[in-house]
């Protein structure tokens, strides 16, 4: 076999070696004969490593032939003639997709063998390697996408896990309802990226991010869009991106998140699916460039979540919820970067903040203990002092934003008021409407009735 052949079995074996055993778990929970913890495991580890094995066997001979680009071409899985609309999957191997996939297998591997002893004969034990297993093959197919569709099925595994793991906890209520408020805020996410994989489609007939960026690999290609095109397909992705990354204004959801194990915190909100909404601003960043207007958009939404996460993670009084906003902080200053232009400069970030905030989150169950450790050696309390407040400040704007950091920005509350209540009044409104129009269709004379709320 040739060069290229090679390269097309490996890129495959890095694509279903995932996929292979989140069908092995589930196949297995299905019939009801769910694997051991020890075999689990040895799958778990050996699917991750086949695959890490075989992206880096596709980025050595990438290097050594001096490719910038291959791919993996699935074809068309849904074709539908009279309106020129296909879901075609391809994936992609680049100089961006190949960093976040050995990433993203890199930390799922260690996250998983950190839960196999976290999580030692936890009743869930099952449950949660299976939503782990459907998330390494979202981030697998999101990392290497080829089209905007195939990103889409990722992107969609990875918010569903996500959403299921923070309600792991499914006997208490709070998990439970915070894992609802996620998956709202997903939802949100998905309709906008769906609406941008349609404005795409209508303009250019095609998802193929090589026909839309051009011929040249990324980051040197040009988006085959005008300018007003790129600000409507760019802005319902930039509200994509805040949603899945938890930006301004749908920031509340990410402490909510701390709500599922330590592991998953690890690596869905301190790792890999927090960073998604950057990746995917950096893969469509040639769409960024044909508009000026969405550029400071971008940037803008930056500095405001990264000020608004710096000021409200100085009060939290939890681990977890100040490494969130510290996570929040960091992945705000990426999307800036990426806004300026700085691509190699984000997705170094990138790498970069999330395996040191993977580390920091495994850590913060023992870090409690450690520090009253520390204590009992010295014999004192440690005291670091009060935070320094910006001196030039009075002290009633001091004390307002306190107040503003302490509630957390009111995001929540605004979202409720603003967004959540008029959509509830006016599809009330059109229920009460739909009744009244059966019940005059039927001929019945009884009143409608409203149906019972969730």
């Amino acid at each position: 076999m040739n060069i290229p052949e090679w390269t097309q079995i490996l890129g495959f074996i890095t694509v279903v070696s995932p996929c292979f055993l989140l069908l092995l778990i589930g196949i297995r929970l299905l019939v009801g004969q769910p694997m051991s913890e020890l075999r689990l495991g040895n799958w778990l580890k050996g699917s991750v490593s086949v695959s890490l094995l075989a992206a880096l066997a596709v980025l050595a001979i990438m290097l050594a032939t001096g490719s910038r680009r291959e791919s993996v071409d699935l074809g068309n899985m849904v074709e539908i003639q009279d309106v020129h609309f296909h879901l075609h999957i391809k994936f992609i191997f680049d100089r961006l997709s190949v960093p976040m996939v050995i990433l993203s297998l890199v930390l799922c591997g260690t996250v998983g063998s950190f839960g196999l002893s976290y999580l030692h004969r936890d009743v869930g034990f099952q449950r949660f390697f299976l939503c782990f297993a459907m998330f390494l093959v979202g981030m697998t197919f999101a990392s290497l996408a080829g089209t905007i569709e195939t990103l889409f099925l990722g992107w969609e595994l990875v918010g569903l896990s996500s959403a299921l793991l923070v309600a792991y906890f499914h006997e208490r209520p709070s998990p439970v309802s915070n894992g609802l408020r996620v998956w709202s805020i997903y939802r949100i996410a998905d309709a906008a990226f769906l609406a941008a994989a349609i404005a795409l489609h209508h303009q250019t007939g095609e998802g193929d991010f090589g026909g839309l960026m051009g011929n040249e690999p990324w980051p040197a290609g040009t988006a085959s869009l005008s300018s007003s095109g790129a600000m409507l397909v760019g802005t319902f992705l930039l509200i994509a991106a805040a949603g899945k990354s938890g930006l301004v204004p749908f920031s509340g959801w990410l402490p909510r998140a701390m709500e599922g194990p330590t592991p998953s915190s690890a690596i869905f909100y301190g790792a890999l699916s927090v960073h998604l909404g950057a990746f995917l601003l950096l893969r469509v960043s040639p769409i960024l460039d044909q508009s000026i207007l969405l550029r400071w958009m971008v940037i803008g939404l930056g500095l405001i979540s990264a000020i608004y996460a710096a000021l409200v993670g100085r009060v939290q009084t939890d681990i977890k919820s100040a490494l969130a906003f510290a996570s929040l902080t960091q992945v705000s200053i990426i999307v800036v970067e990426i806004g300026l232009g700085f691509k190699y400069l984000a997705l170094i970030h990138l790498i970069g903040h999330a395996c040191m905030r993977s580390l920091q989150l495994l850590r913060a169950p023992a870090l409690l203990r450690d520090y009253k450790t520390m204590e009992n050696a010295i014999g004192q309390t440690l005291d670091h002092g009060s935070p320094r407040l910006i001196s030039w400040l009075g002290e009633s704007t001091k004390r307002r934003l306190y107040r503003i950091a302490l509630e957390r920005g009111y995001t929540d509350t605004i979202l409720d008021e603003y967004f959540v209540e008029p959509f509830v009044r006016l599809f009330t409104y059109l229920n009460q409407m739909e009744l009244a129009w059966t019940a005059w269709l039927s001929g019945s004379s009884r009143p409608p009735q409203e149906t019972p709320k969730v």
